[in-house]
């Protein structure tokens, strides 16, 4: 399914493709800072598929396959669903001709950006302060039997575009914010919990400054359902200090069977 072309506008003004190749930028301009976590990420999964042995998998957060071991998954003959709200056009030109893979724009918050979207005026500059309170979030769900999913470094990232634009326009309290992270972090676990799943997700940011100090910042506010196996690692995130003002960060990493 592609969105229309309204759609798109509202996720250029809501800074999603910006967002988006942030992210591409980030990972060529690390040198080898993020080939340990994404190799650790396609390891794991491979792991997952030897003890599963599922015949279809699909991806929440595919975004640029960075993460996910493609090739191998076609090799073996598995069915493959990537969904992303957008995907990157090079990722649709490399799968076009995969019969095995399938590709679907959906926004995996249950349509939480188009209703942040629809409520920005009564976020604006002008109201200065509207409470979080009045954001309810939706229940995502699948059309069709997912088989096991996969939810690849996307779950504390769910928050990312709806809080940037509410920032951008109301002042907002933090305990608020965290209320609504932890909400939306919950709702994409619950929808694991209802299915055979692999949750690879950071759940805390460690931030180095040039003096040496070190401060540790939780990202995952959610509590985590029980799993059958288990690893963690660091993902060494951003080593130039480009987005903290010379403070390098890194991310601790878990990787689970739910």
């Amino acid at each position: 399914m592609t969105h229309s072309l309204a759609y798109r506008r509202m996720l250029t003004m809501m800074g999603y493709y910006n967002y988006q190749n942030g992210l591409i930028y980030r990972h060529l301009h690390q040198d080898d800072g993020w080939e340990g976590h994404l190799g650790n990420c396609r390891r794991f999964i491979i792991k997952t598929l030897e003890i599963y042995k599922p015949e279809k998998v699909t991806v929440l957060g595919s975004g640029w396959l960075l993460d996910l071991p493609l090739a191998e998954i076609i090799e073996s003959g598995i069915k493959i669903c990537l969904i992303d709200i957008v995907h990157p056009p090079d990722v649709i030109k490399q799968v076009r001709d995969i019969k095995t893979v399938e590709l679907i724009e959906e926004d995996i918050t249950g349509g939480l950006i188009e209703r942040i979207w629809k409520m920005r005026r009564k976020f604006s500059i002008i109201k200065r302060y509207q409470s979080l309170n009045a954001v309810d979030i939706p229940e995502y769900s699948f059309n069709d039997d997912p088989g096991m999913v996969i939810s690849l470094n996307i779950l504390t990232q769910l928050e990312s575009i709806p809080l940037d634009f509410l920032r951008k326009r109301s002042k907002l309290r933090e305990e608020e914010v965290n209320t609504l992270r932890k909400k939306l972090q919950f709702q994409h676990l619950d929808v694991l919990k209802k299915h055979r799943s692999v949750l690879i997700t950071d759940y805390a940011e460690l931030i180095t400054s040039r003096a040496g100090d070190t401060k540790t910042i939780a990202t995952m506010l959610a509590d985590l359902p029980a799993s059958t196996y288990r690893d963690e690692w660091i993902w060494k995130f951003d080593q130039t200090g480009a987005d903290l003002y010379n403070c390098r960060s890194q991310f601790k990493v878990l990787a689970q069977i739910n």
